[in-house]
């Protein structure tokens, strides 16, 4: 059905409707089942609202449910992740026990994954079950705009 993170048809059709913004700059998906909002306005965490320090390059959140089985897949990828890339981090949330982060974040499904760069600001998000490769591509873009200072 996906290549990547999966997302429900919204009403009116809009797959991304559940995640509120997509990397389209009209606001589409950039490619079906796809939903990536690419900057979280200036949004920061840090290890207070984490319970875990922030990777030294990025830190992939992870929000999860106790009966979420993609989230038991997403928890499996995104450790894998962390494991072959030196400096990231791999932090799953439970998402029932930090009700107040969830609302702050708006965060709507489980799973949902959030890159931070190494200053914790919210640089990409996906909602559903990734790929690895998308997650090694978002992990990519988030050290790419670390990088280059904006």
């Amino acid at each position: 059905m996906n290549p990547g993170f999966r997302s429900e048809k919204a009403p009116g059709g809009n797959l991304c409707g559940l995640v509120n913004a997509c990397a389209g700059q009209d606001g589409s998906c950039d490619r079906p089942g796809w939903c990536v909002r690419v900057r979280d306005g200036d949004k920061r965490l840090g290890a207070a609202e984490l319970g875990a320090d922030l990777g030294e390059r990025a830190t992939l959140v992870q929000f999860s449910s106790a009966f979420c089985a993609p989230c038991r897949a997403t928890r499996r990828i995104l450790g894998e992740v962390a494991g072959l890339v030196p400096g990231v981090t791999h932090v799953e949330i439970d998402a029932e026990a930090h009700l107040p982060l969830v609302r702050a974040l708006d965060i709507v499904k489980t799973p949902t994954v959030l890159v931070l760069d190494a200053d914790g600001r919210v640089v990409r998000r996906a909602a559903g079950q990734p790929r690895k490769a998308d997650v090694i591509a978002a992990l990519g873009q988030a050290v790419r705009i670390q990088g280059s200072g904006s």
